[in-house]
């Protein structure tokens, strides 16, 4: 019994330290981490779409080989269904900076509105 109870004090303890660092506040990230994190979201960005691109591309092998294979067979396949052109993503480059561009103008400012018209005296 003073076993369990030795042990729930050791768990409660450190379920409390845990609590206590989830309270804590980390500093602001740079803007050269803010630039590293941007960077590695965009190159993943990249590879998702060389992925798809890839993907796309073996499926087109695929169809290609089916249709070529029952057609020396003599089977009869039913017509290719119209798709899109597989997106070739190109190379990966780097994003310029939000930063570094200079922001823009600011609004034209909204039309003076209408002079209303001079009230007619009686």
């Amino acid at each position: 019994m003073k076993h369990r109870l030795h042990s729930l004090a050791v768990l409660g303890v450190g379920a409390a330290c845990l609590a206590g660092s989830a309270w804590a506040k980390l500093p602001a990230p740079s803007d050269d981490a803010k630039a590293k994190a941007a960077e590695a979201a965009a190159k993943a960005a990249h590879a998702g779409k060389v992925d798809n691109f890839k993907l796309c591309q073996s499926m087109d092998r695929v169809a290609a080989y089916y249709r070529a294979d029952n057609k020396k067979a003599g089977k009869d396949t039913k017509p290719a269904t119209e798709t899109p052109a597989c997106a070739d993503p190109g190379p990966f480059t780097t994003p310029v900076a939000a930063a570094a561009a200079p922001a823009p103008a600011p609004a034209a400012a909204a039309a003076p509105a209408a002079a209303a018209p001079a009230a007619k005296k009686p």
